[in-house]
């Protein structure tokens, strides 16, 4: 007499729950694939038959989990899944999150599309080739693979680092690190944490760290600690060649749409501050109230972006400092008054 043919769709379910990690109750198995618990057992017993290293636990929580380490070849993932694996490389590449084995993402992407039915297959690349992005990307800076390993290990054991940096001025050394925490921004990494030579709060880029390694001992990071937040900080403190000091009638998350916390700080001023004070007319003719007023500071190399970026607040402001930037001001709207002065007299000169 034959065997009956083995239900080879919930065998591999079966093996797909294993894979999400952790020991599974043969309570647990047998529900989620709509059958009894002798059946899951049997399962269990193809998977054996096939060289899958399925654990059996005992105990008042046992069930069953895979071995440790093990790596099932045959790559299962639905369309969603599938789709969401290959968008997340591509995005991730363009986005600069990526090691200096750049080429990693490329051949990982290669090796899911080997491995998937020819439909999906076909499906994806229709989805890849139509996709296109509204801006391109920058260049990225992309840190040693086991440089970001070592570090993100430290950050999740509370381990102290000695890192291998060479600062923006070419100088080369080793620092002492306690790291708080991995941010990624702008295409570019980022390692936060105490200096333990200084005691003081640094930002490094991993892209700058030829060497990383974990150090005796633990610590304790502080409790209110913000990775993001002291990177962004630390980004608009860098000493630049100008310092700009403004303020601005509106909010900080009004003023945060053009000048983001990379960019510049912002912090709003008390109502009665900027009370009756002459405020400049808005460039669009739009009625403005006596609102709030923030004071800006930003730290930048080069003043000819911030004109533009003032002009499309469309709020008063009133320039501190530089005095270069109040006339880069002026002859942005001089440009403007010419133009439109052009446009209406029919395009002629004037």
């Amino acid at each position: 007499m034959s065997r009956p043919a083995r239900p080879i769709a919930r065998v591999l379910a079966l093996l797909e729950l294993l894979q999400s990690g952790g020991t599974r109750t043969v309570a647990d198995l047998a529900g989620r694939l709509g059958v009894d618990e002798r059946t899951v057992r049997r399962y269990v017993g193809h998977l054996l038959d096939l060289d899958v290293p399925v654990e059996s636990v005992r105990g008042r929580y046992g069930g069953y989990r895979l071995a440790p380490g093990f790596r099932m070849p045959p790559l299962m993932l639905s369309d969603d899944e599938a789709l969401a694996v290959l968008l997340g490389l591509v995005a991730g590449r363009r986005a600069g999150l990526m090691t200096a084995t750049g080429a990693a993402s490329g051949t990982a992407a290669a090796k899911i599309r080997r491995v998937l039915p020819e439909r999906l297959r076909g499906r994806l690349d229709a989805v890849l080739g139509s996709l296109a992005f509204t801006a391109p990307p920058q260049e990225a800076a992309a840190p040693e693979t086991a440089v970001l390993l070592a570090i993100a290990d430290a950050v999740r054991h509370q381990r102290p680092l000695s890192i291998r940096y060479t600062s923006a001025d070419g100088r080369s050394g080793e620092r002492a690190l306690r790291p708080y925490g991995l941010v990624a921004h702008a295409g570019r990494w980022y390692v936060t944490g105490q200096d333990s030579a200084s005691g003081e709060d640094r930002t490094f880029r991993l892209d700058r760290i030829a060497d990383a390694r974990i150090l005796p001992g633990s610590f304790e990071p502080p409790a209110d600690v913000d990775p993001v937040e002291r990177v962004l900080t630390g980004l608009a403190t860098a000493p630049y060649r100008y310092e700009v000091t403004l303020r601005v009638q509106g909010t900080a998350a009004q003023i945060r749409t053009r000048l983001p916390a990379s960019v510049a700080l912002v912090e709003e001023e008390a109502a009665e501050t900027g009370a009756g004070e002459a405020a400049p007319p808005s460039t669009s003719g739009t009625a403005r109230g006596t609102g709030p007023w923030s004071r800006v500071e930003l730290r930048v190399e080069r003043l000819d972006w911030l004109p533009g970026v003032l002009a499309s607040l469309d709020r008063p402001f009133v320039i501190e400092r530089p005095d270069e930037l109040r006339g880069l001001v002026a002859a942005l709207a001089a440009r403007l008054a010419r133009s439109a002065r052009a446009g209406g007299a029919g395009g002629g000169g004037e």
